[in-house]
């Protein structure tokens, strides 16, 4: 994903409506960070006075007073448990709204993906998007977990401590506050120059993922075609653009603890100094004294913070970056106001003067063609003559950039994309199985569908036989990349889940590729009566497929070279019959 500025105020508004359904639960927590602080305040004077009354008995020779201890004893201890008990509440309160406002967001960027046009897809690794659902979304939600009431607190603390030393010395109190103008300073240096690398860091994790899900995707490849040293290299390559990264991002933003340390060691010498002439002189008391060294501490404690948190805080500004720019992304084409929905489709389909490119080169460039309801349509040509982007623009996947594309009549673009996707089903060349039962996957082309109706789906696709074979039938699991059965009957079971959608119009892209001569001839023969009063659109290289095609359609640069039946076109003595004689001029 590309390196995009987006400033606070736009990552602030988008993320918003994510945080605020459950602001009572931030402000509950802000509360008792509230009390909290306040005990951590009081504590200091209430122990100091501990030791000025020690002080002073022994200095007028007086027995200890352990009664008034005592007392001090308790209203410490009611102290800290005031203070444990409000930062128990507090964690309570701040998880339980992040955690929601976590699960939002997942739902928003899950929503937003499936709105995403495909053209999104095919310019970004889906690593890259996972590792945003993900990582990116961890990253977030650990930040504002751990950092978000640190920093408040810290913020808190440190204006009650100010305020706890101007109260027992002005000048004393001057002297300390220098420290927060000097971790300020030291901050926003360090800060300004290592954000660029939290930045890069997270897109260097975005480009890792994506690697990593290559590489595995095609691990089979890979062995293959003994590729395993440039594998390892690939991922070597971008592993150490992100070690490089993350290195200097981490080491620049730990630099800010030490400096500040040093800025507070600096100080509280010189307030030992001077508070020690003040205690002899009787300005102030030696547990004041105690006291407003403590608060110094205080105040050191939430800038030092800033050293801890730094890191986190960038990697998630860093991550609401890229949260942000996906949720911004421009969405499909709106649907049509008043959209039109066919009562009854027959499946007729018209391509008129279509124009469309993926980008300035156009790919298609003036198509028209006629498809009267019932017909197979087979469409051959060489690669990248438009074949599949033809189906892509059928099914929306893409809109046409001009001409027009229409069903019975009606533009598919004054039909809603779930209405017009009703009417298809479609089998791909690249077979897409999920982890689950086999019955499962075939049923997912129509979910409502009884148990005999998914049987007779797979005896359609002649795939019935080779699941009774199985231990478990159609309960046997299929893993995760579907590769415990073949690659045949992987795409004999997506043409049984087509089947089973008992679609208007049927399209088939490459749908035999996988299968082998023997199947192939009882899958025909299954196709052939399945399809019996449906429009289908068949793309195929293997011509002995489409050679009972109505009207066969030849792409050549984005144009309709030739067309008609299979005999017609060989008669032409032309692309067609070039493309048949290259494949079957042997077995002639």
């Amino acid at each position: 994903m590309k390196t995009t500025k987006i400033k606070w105020n736009v990552m602030w508004k988008t993320l918003y409506p994510y945080i605020a359904p459950y602001k009572w639960g931030y402000i509950t927590a802000i509360l008792m960070v509230f009390i909290t602080t306040l005990t951590l305040a009081i504590a200091p004077s209430v122990e100091g006075s501990i030791t000025s009354g020690l002080i002073e008995d022994v200095m007028q020779q007086r027995s200890v007073r352990f009664d008034l201890i005592f007392e001090t004893l308790v209203v410490l201890l009611a102290l800290y448990m005031i203070k444990t008990v409000s930062q128990i509440l507090e964690i309570f309160c701040l998880t339980n709204a992040i955690q929601n406002a976590m699960h939002d967001l997942r739902n928003a960027l899950q929503q937003k993906i499936r709105r995403l046009p495909v053209r999104y897809f095919d310019n970004h690794k889906y690593g890259d998007i996972l590792s945003i659902i993900t990582n990116d979304v961890d990253t977030m939600s650990n930040a504002l977990q751990q950092s978000f009431m640190n920093i408040l607190q810290g913020i808190l603390t440190l204006c009650m401590a100010i305020v706890m030393m101007w109260r027992i010395n002005a000048q004393m109190a001057l002297i300390a506050m220098m420290l927060v103008p000097l971790a300020l300073l030291i901050t926003q240096w360090i800060v300004h120059r290592s954000q660029k690398k939290f930045n890069a860091q997270q897109d260097a994790l975005g480009r890792l993922n994506g690697t990593i899900t290559e590489l595995y995707g095609g691990f089979h490849e890979i062995l293959l075609y003994n590729r395993q040293k440039q594998a390892i290299s690939d991922f070597k390559k971008v592993n150490s653009e992100l070690q490089s990264n993350a290195f200097q991002a981490q080491f620049m933003s730990s630099m800010i603890s030490p400096l500040i340390s040093l800025c507070t060691y600096l100080i509280i010498g010189t307030i030992a100094l001077i508070g020690s002439i003040y205690a002899i002189s009787k300005t102030i008391l030696v547990g004041e004294l105690q006291a407003f060294i403590r608060y110094i501490w205080q105040v050191n404690d939430p800038l030092s913070q800033v050293s801890n948190l730094s890191a986190q805080i960038q990697s998630a500004f860093a991550a609401m970056r890229r949260i942000v720019i996906l949720l911004e992304e421009a969405e499909e084409v709106a649907e049509a106001k008043e959209p039109i929905r066919l009562p009854q489709v027959k499946g007729n389909v018209s391509f008129e003067h279509v124009r469309f490119g993926y980008g300035d080169e156009a790919v298609i460039k003036d198509f028209s063609v006629e498809v009267k309801a019932g017909q197979m349509i087979a469409i051959v040509g060489p690669t990248g003559a438009g074949k599949t982007t033809l189906i892509n623009l059928l099914e929306r996947f893409y809109d046409v950039n001009g001409g027009a594309i229409k069903i019975d009549g009606v533009d598919i673009r004054d039909m809603t994309r779930q209405d017009l996707r009703d009417i298809f089903a479609m089998v791909l060349q690249d077979t897409w199985l999920f982890s689950g039962s086999i019955y499962d996957n075939i049923r997912y082309g129509r979910l409502d569908a009884r148990k005999d109706e998914v049987i007779q789906a797979a005896k359609d696709a002649n795939v019935h036989h080779f699941i009774r074979t199985l231990s478990d039938g159609y309960d046997m699991v299929l893993n995760e990349e579907g590769n415990n059965i073949s690659q045949g009957e992987k795409q004999l079971l997506t043409i049984a889940r087509a089947f089973l959608k008992d679609p208007q119009i049927l399209i088939l892209d490459e749908a035999t590729s996988s299968v082998d001569t023997r199947l192939e001839k009882m899958l025909q023969e299954a196709m052939h009566n399945v399809m019996k009063g449906r429009t289908s659109f068949v793309i195929a290289h293997r011509l002995s497929t489409i050679r009972n095609a109505d009207l066969i359609l030849v792409l050549q640069n984005g144009n309709i070279v030739e067309q008609g039946t299979h005999d017609e076109l060989l008669a032409q003595k032309g692309v067609y019959e070039s493309l048949y004689h290259s494949q079957f001029a042997l077995n002639d």
